[in-house]
């Protein structure tokens, strides 16, 4: 079990390849005792972004706060606060801020993912 404030919780870079002014906060984890999901929140700074990449897992977002470009098997999808977007596995993908305030965003993975 597990109730804390989002904005309490650890905030680290995101330290990859490809990856600009992003950072990470891991909500709920294994550590948590969550065996089948996981939930972090991405902030990602005006003209930051994800690397482009694949993985075997699929992804759940949801964006709070903020104005993007979801780049999807080459194609360029915008979105602001309110969307949601699924990201099925093993296709490429990224998530640009086209804002000039901050972009953060709900993403949950299989717990197995992590």
């Amino acid at each position: 079990m597990k109730v804390e404030k989002s904005s309490d919780i650890n905030k680290c870079p995101v330290e990859v390849e490809g990856a600009k002014n992003v950072q990470i906060r891991w909500l709920i984890s294994k550590e948590d005792g969550a065996e089948n999901f996981a939930m972090r929140m991405f902030e990602l700074q005006p003209g930051g972004f994800t690397p482009l990449h694949e993985h075997r897992h699929e992804h759940e977002v949801f964006v709070i706060e903020g104005q993007g470009v979801f780049v999807y098997e080459g194609k360029e999808y915008k979105f602001n606060a309110d969307y949601v977007i699924f990201v099925p596995p093993n296709k490429e993908h990224q998530f640009k801020n086209t804002g000039d305030s901050i972009l953060r965003m709900l993403c949950l993975i299989p717990a197995s993912a992590v």
